[in-house]
């Protein structure tokens, strides 16, 4: 007669909720407060990271409100922001680049796979980052008495993102170290404007979006040379050549070049950036 095995039952371990199928499904989020609130509140360690997971798009992507109204820039008035109405417009076309900046970080977490996990991880701090941006600038127009979708506001960033989907090296190229390192260029500027009419508060936000911007940009910098060393590409003339196939704006001058330098742009791509600012676009 054989014993009865007492030893209690091992059960194994619950895997890890998926951090990429997650992310899509936080970009499939109607509502950009809850969807700052929920990738602000997750806790990284507790997900895991499955390069390997090729993930199906949903139809429609992003998710987005009704409001604000998206127009071509072209339609977009300038606004003085030595009034009220002016300065809201500001700080809610500001408001709105932070909301298209949580979907693209989104985007790169879950679109692109076969990455190293800590692309993932970078990509996943940059949404956290740019959701808490959207909070602080969401509450600093509240408190001048507007909200989010008040104005009018375009989707430039999200065409590049649209353009640029089929491959991580051209997205890398053209939006982190492209469209978002203008910001780098315009947030002293506008940190200005801002400071001339008494909104310190303003600026003070602006402040702290620079310097996360920094790091923004300087991840992109990072893979967008890992993946060029990866498929031995020159990144000069890589950058040159995905700029004129995706349709990329040409960049015009001044450049924020001490924060360029800080985001990890090299001197011979700033000298390049400087050059074409200066070169007439061909007809």
């Amino acid at each position: 007669m054989t014993a009865l095995d007492t030893s209690p039952c091992m059960t194994p371990p619950m895997p890890l909720p998926s951090l990429r199928a997650q992310a899509l499904q936080f970009l499939s989020l109607s509502s950009t407060q809850d969807k700052a609130t929920q990738v602000r509140a997750l806790d990284l360690t507790t997900w895991a990271i499955d390069p390997t997971e090729v993930l199906p798009p949903p139809a429609q992507l992003p998710g987005r409100p009704t409001r604000p109204l998206l127009v071509h820039p072209s339609q977009l008035k300038t606004r003085a922001v030595g009034t009220l109405t002016g300065r809201a417009g500001l700080i809610h076309a500001l408001t709105h680049i932070e909301a298209n900046a949580i979907n693209l970080a989104l985007d790169m977490v879950w679109r692109f796979a076969h990455m190293p996990e800590p692309f993932y991880r970078d990509w996943w701090q940059v949404a956290q980052e740019e959701a808490l941006h959207f909070e602080l600038l969401q509450q600093h127009l509240l408190q001048m008495g507007f909200a989010y979708g008040d104005f009018p506001a375009h989707d430039g960033l999200w065409d590049m993102a649209e353009r640029t989907q089929a491959d991580v090296l051209a997205r890398l190229a053209l939006v982190p170290r492209t469209l978002e390192a203008r910001g780098l260029d315009a947030t002293p500027a506008v940190r200005n404007r801002l400071i001339s009419v008494g909104d310190q508060a303003g600026a003070a936000i602006l402040d702290i979006i620079l310097r996360d911007e920094i790091g923004h940009v300087a991840i992109g910098n990072r893979w967008y040379a890992h993946l060029c060393t990866q498929r031995q590409l020159n990144p000069l003339t890589t950058y040159a050549e995905l700029a004129q196939r995706y349709h990329a704006p040409q960049l015009k001058g001044p450049f924020n070049l001490t924060a360029r330098r800080a985001a990890g742009f090299t001197e011979p791509e700033l000298a390049a950036l400087q050059h074409a600012s200066h070169t007439e676009p061909t007809p």
